[in-house]
This record gives C-alpha cells, sequence and structure tokens, in this order.
C-alpha cells in the first residue's frame, strides 16, 4: 500500500485551482506531480501565494474546489507518494 500526502494551506483566503478563469487548472486529479510543481494559489486580500507539491506522486484527490474559503492547515490536496 502507498503512503498518501496531504497538501495544506499555508494561508486562509480562497484556493484557486488555476491562474485565471478561462485558463486550465495546474493540476488534475490523478496527475503525477514533482515537488515544487504548483497546484492552486490562495489568494488573500489580492495577494496570490503557490500552493505546491511537498512530495512526489500522483494526485488522489483535491479536498478544495476551485474558487472554494480555506483556512490555514486546511487540507487542500492528497498526493499518492511513490
Amino acid at each position: 500500500m502507498s503512503a498518501t500526502h496531504e497538501v495544506l494551506s499555508p494561508l486562509p483566503g480562497t484556493f484557486y485551482r488555476r491562474s485565471a478563469p478561462d485558463a486550465p487548472p495546474f493540476k488534475a486529479e490523478g496527475d503525477t506531480v514533482a515537488v515544487g510543481d504548483v497546484l492552486g494559489l490562495v489568494e488573500v486580500m489580492k495577494q496570490f501565494s503557490e500552493v505546491t507539491a511537498d512530495a512526489a506522486g500522483r494526485i488522489v484527490r483535491f479536498a478544495v474546489e476551485n474558487a472554494e474559503p480555506v483556512d490555514p492547515g486546511q487540507v487542500l490536496a492528497v498526493i499518492e507518494a511513490v
């Protein structure tokens, strides 16, 4: 059985899975990710902070929908480590 890793929100704010409304998502469920790959953005008062993968593997699921409010430490995505 593979280990899973949770990617947590660094800040309170709004989580975005894409860079613009008409842009494709940074990553989708099932995608392979490397450490440092951008998974989304957290916006706080018009400041955008990248959320990056801190483990390599495959995205099992996103725990938050696009444009949903998040709290610090909230799970944003789950990665199945390789």
